[in-house]
């Protein structure tokens, strides 16, 4: 071969080689930051993160501070307890493939941090020349939807450039304001999208390809949460559930698909969506009659003046063929589609398909919402009339001026009303709006937070039954803020006044108030000696008050961003409350800034202290029982027996006190919920509580109900009988999570090898066998196959007849009814049911019996005639 052939090849390999370098090193790489956090750390999906500093261009304008309080809800600590905050301009920069478009998340956590007030936060962030925030409050928009963190996600489109820079800009409208990010993630993606049809302008497709788009929902329709660990092509989307944005009661119902569907990705990507998108739907239902006369409809808050791409995920697994099902599309009262047939586009069954429509969302009267309604279309005479819909994802566009930025959101019509109704009707719903409008003031977030739940339960809510013509009568499921201008209570003890509180009138007048003085004295000042315990609110101290009555006092954690909201709940909560099993609030105090609560003192402290606390006395399992029994009895009163329905919400071992007397008492009422119906049989909240006990489907859906409570019921009946904690990190991972560990060991039949040592032998298997029972079905996935707590008393109390009389040949003695088993329905003894609900009272005056009597038919009638509220 000749000397120049060799010499070309040489110089051809080498180009060859340094080509594939460069292509290796300019590989997108995922980037997950931790910011202000020096070491990064890992989450609770085993997820890395990594240090922010190193991506900062100048980091001496940045401060690196540590949240002071952790919200339950927070989904991991990791990035949210860390945060960077800027008190000048200060950008990130990254390197990046040039032809490559990306995710770019921000996390938000508006907490508690040393020498900053998130709520004094205003800045804009932008992304090369892509405006995503303009004077944007997390702090704003994580109270207007009653969230705890926030979290912004943007599809940036290729940047012909090999960096990206993101810059955080305090608000020049505002003096000491700042910046602050908790967290940043940057993942490269394949291009997700194309064109779209234009709604109303067909012959005019949409060119979405080179666009920067801000993901406001992603919904997994008629099928569960599904995480970001479960998402395709790495690229950690979360899919959510899609019925909180259902409109009317028209729901339509969901289905999934067998074990043995295969979904076969032939028409795109499966980085499209994840397989578990496409293996679940909503439908209308095969019933032409009932389809027929009605819309499958669903209803979005959104920012004006956009234009708003509407993705919707498609995948018939059930039928095969063409004009099976035929239905219309529309969006915002507009056509989208006509004849829209599944099989026709896709070809195939098991073969997914999506499409895409834009809008645009002009800015008048009423034009803040986003509909879309499927319809079936009886004009092709398909085989059924029905309609089906897998997922649905809604993107807004950039503007002209490369502007993703909506205004902060502001409170709802449904909050409004209600702050009007805690001033007592001081002041109108205008002025209460501009009070409240007044406290906002600041331009723009985004709008709608991305996979906010609860935005839509309370900015779509009045609005739903406006349009829908129904009562507007609204509950009171709302949190209680603490700038709301509350009324001040009156009410005097012994010559004191109480002075300014955020308490009503109603709830102060049912408790003593405390002056700051008697609670000094009580405790000895604060005393440390004085301490029985600690608790995410604060110290409670042993006390003594008016000679010799001991009592416990539990003080507020000056820094607790939580605790103005559960005083106030406790209060409101427990003035109004008296049963033998619930804690008793005495009074409280709120004076020079301190929020104290006085409760009857609890001699043998919590249960937790006596199942795996070695300082404490080992209780028997008649004792372990009983208490259960009890604590059944005082969550069965709150879903049932109180004037409105009462979802406790943080249901543990820790907060069910015993007396002196071994008497079981439910305590800590700070994260409660209550409200006058439950017509929607539950209330959208974020999510809070404590992990271990936190009810699986209440995580995933944000939906709370009574059944939540049942779940973490479930937990503590297993911590009772297997004495050891509801989350052990240090135990191999299939062990950490002791409802998921006791579960399987209890479809396995080897629960007996989990149980207490101390208790080995001393059960009556019959009796541990519908113990055992009892607590797997408290810990159903879905609430709708948990029993309620009325069912579990019953099966507590016919347990412990099982342990007394193993032979059946006697009555249970611990209340004088019956038992029951819900799963052989008999007929219960109505007069049986009211001694052993007066028995448990705590006040038992004839005037309380009177009242009971009185009420008989409300308070039972979830036992007596189970049919709802």
């Amino acid at each position: 071969m000749p000397t120049n052939t060799h010499i070309l090849l040489s110089v051809l390999y080498i180009s060859i080689f340094f080509n594939s370098l460069k292509a290796l090193s300019s590989e997108p790489n995922t980037l997950a930051l931790s910011c202000g956090n020096k070491d990064g750390g890992t989450d609770d999906d085993s997820r890395k993160w990594e240090s922010d500093s190193k991506y900062l261009v100048s980091s001496d304008k940045s401060v690196e501070v540590v949240a002071q309080t952790q919200d339950p809800s927070l989904t991991s600590s990791i990035p949210y307890m860390n945060a960077r905050i800027f008190t000048s301009e200060t950008t990130y920069k990254f390197t990046v493939n040039e032809s490559s478009r990306y995710f770019l998340r921000l996390h938000f956590y508006p907490s508690s941090y040393p020498n900053f007030n998130t709520t004094n936060s205003y800045f804009s962030v932008v992304a090369d020349k892509v405006t995503l925030l303009n004077n944007f409050s997390a702090s704003i928009a994580a109270q207007a939807l009653t969230q705890a963190y926030i979290m912004k996600e943007f599809s940036l489109a290729p940047l012909n450039t090999d960096s990206l820079s993101v810059r955080f800009k305090p608000s020049d409208k505002y003096n000491g304001t700042f910046a602050f990010v908790n967290g940043i993630e940057l993942i490269p993606s394949p291009n997700l999208f194309d064109s779209a049809s234009m709604v109303g302008f067909d012959d005019q497709p949409l060119d979405v390809t080179s666009a920067n788009v801000q993901t406001m929902w992603r919904l997994n329709v008629g099928g569960q949460y599904i995480p970001s660990t479960n998402d395709s092509s790495g690229l950690a989307r979360s899919w959510y559930d899609d019925s909180p944005y259902i409109f009317g009661a028209a729901s339509g119902v969901t289905s999934e698909a067998a074990n043995n569907v295969t979904i076969q990705y032939r028409n795109f990507s499966a980085s499209i969506a994840p397989v578990d998108v496409y293996r679940t739907s909503r439908q209308m239902g095969l019933d032409g009659n009932v389809t027929r006369n009605f819309n499958l409809t669903w209803i979005f808050q959104v920012d004006a003046n956009f234009t708003y791409l509407v993705r919707l995920h498609f995948c018939e697994y059930e039928l095969n063929k063409i004009n099976e099902r035929v239905f219309d599309i529309f969006i915002n009262n507009q056509t989208a589609m006509k004849n829209a047939d599944v099989i026709a586009w896709s070809s195939k069954k098991d073969v997914p398909f999506y499409k895409d429509y834009a809008i645009y969302v002009p800015d008048g009267p009423g034009d803040e919402m986003l509909w879309l309604a499927l319809w079936p279309d009886n004009s092709m005479r398909p085989h059924y009339l029905d309609a089906i819909l897998n997922g649905l994802e809604i993107f807004k566009l950039s503007d002209a001026n490369s502007n993703l930025a909506g205004p902060n959101p502001t409170i709802s019509d449904m909050m409004q009303k209600q702050l009007v109704e805690n001033t007592n009707k001081t002041f109108s719903t205008d002025e209460a709006k501009k009070i409240y409008t007044t406290a906002l003031i600041g331009g723009a977030a985004g709008g709608a937070v991305a996979f906010a739940f609860v935005a839509a339960m309370f900015i779509g809510y009045k609005r739903k039954q406006m349009l829908s013509g129904g009562d507007t009568h609204t509950s009171s499921w709302l949190p209680i803020y603490s700038s709301s201008q509350a009324s001040v209570s009156k009410s005097t003890i012994s010559g004191k006044s109480p002075g300014s509180t955020h308490i009503s009138s109603d709830a102060a007048s049912n408790c003593r108030f405390f002056s700051l003085a008697e609670i000094k004295q009580a405790t000895k000042n604060f005393d440390e000696s004085y301490v029985i315990g600690v608790g995410g609110f604060g110290k409670v101290y042993k006390g003594v008050i008016d000679g010799n009555t001991k009592v416990a006092i539990k003080r507020s954690n000056p820094s607790s961003e939580q605790g103005v909201n559960e005083f106030e709940t406790e209060i409101e909560m427990l003035s109004k409350l008296r049963h033998r099993h619930l804690v008793s609030l005495i009074g409280f105090c709120e004076e020079n800034n301190e929020m104290v609560l006085v409760y009857d003192y609890m001699g043998h402290g919590t249960l937790r202290e006596h199942l795996y606390k070695n300082n404490k006395i080992t209780l028997s399992w008649k004792q372990r029982l009983e208490i259960c029994i009890g604590a059944a009895r005082g969550l069965h009163y709150l879903h049932t027996g109180a004037k409105y329905t009462i979802i406790h919400r943080d249901v543990k071992t820790t907060n069910i006190l015993l007396d002196e007397s071994w008497v079981a008492k439910v305590s800590d009422f700070g994260l409660s919920k209550t409200g006058p119906n439950m017509n929607q049989g539950h209330v959208s909240t974020v999510v809070k509580g404590s992990f271990g006990y936190l009810d699986p489907e209440y995580f995933r859906r944000q939906q709370l109900t009574e059944k939540s409570d049942v779940y973490s019921f479930g937990v503590v009946l297993f911590e009772v009988v297997c004495a050891r904690p509801a989350l052990n990190p240090s135990l191999p991972k299939e062990q950490v999570s002791l409802a998921d560990w006791a579960l399987r060991c209890q479809r396995k039949g080897t629960l007996e090898d989990l149980i207490d040592p101390h208790l080995k032998g001393k059960i009556n298997p019959e009796c541990l066998k519908k113990f055992a029972e009892c607590a797997e079905k408290c810990l159903a996935d879905h609430g709708t196959d948990r029993p309620s707590m009325g069912d579990v008393l019953w099966n507590l109390e016919s347990a412990l007849q099982l342990e007394e009389n193993p032979d059946g040949s006697a009555k249970p003695t611990s209340s004088g009814s019956g038992s029951v088993d819900y799963d052989q329905p008999r007929e219960i003894d109505q007069k049986n049911i009211l001694a052993m609900h007066r028995n448990t009272l705590s006040l038992g005056s004839e005037h309380d019996i009177k009242d009971l009597d009185d009420e008989t038919d409300d308070i039972f009638s979830q036992i007596v005639n189970p049919k709802g509220r």
